[in-house]
């Protein structure tokens, strides 16, 4: 496969989160590139946040590794342990099954980006640490429930 062409990889933007933590997602794409290069067993996604912008809901995998490298700018990583501040080259690692929920924020004025590479499991479940809500993705459909099992049907359940 030829080198990838980042000005020709669609840039994915929005959030399959339903609401109100789709629109959190705010100012935070991302560039598919394991997709743009065929890859089926991993997943490698360009991430930018523009200031103010945080990656995700904090949350863990059952069933995924995943592996962040800060390529450009400053972000905020937290963690049950708290917040850490990573610069470019700076990683960290999330063993799957590990329950301890991560995101990242880039409370600079500046874009921040970063690398991550994650495994693709055919049935994957993700628990997100600070809000009633966890996600099934089976088959790449995604199936939202509270933490007690319920379907989602918003915050107050």
């Amino acid at each position: 496969m030829p080198k990838l062409d980042l000005t020709r990889v669609p840039v994915k933007t929005g959030s399959i989160y339903p609401a109100p933590y789709a629109a959190m997602m705010a100012g935070r794409s991302s560039l598919r590139l394991g997709e743009a290069g065929g890859l089926t067993q991993f997943g490698v996604n360009l991430v930018t946040l523009e200031p103010g912008a945080m990656s995700s809901l904090r949350h863990w995998h059952r069933a995924e590794d995943e592996f962040v490298m800060v390529t450009e700018g400053t972000c905020i990583m937290v963690t049950d342990a708290g917040e850490e501040e990573m610069q470019a080259g700076d990683c960290a690692a999330f063993p799957a099954g590990l329950a301890d929920g991560h995101h990242f924020l880039n409370r600079t004025d500046r874009v921040a980006r970063f690398l991550v590479i994650g495994s693709k499991a055919k049935h994957e479940v993700a628990t997100y640490s600070d809000v009633d809500l966890v996600v099934e993705i089976k088959d790449g459909t995604a199936a939202f429930r509270h933490k007690d099992g319920r379907d989602y049907r918003g915050p107050e359940g």
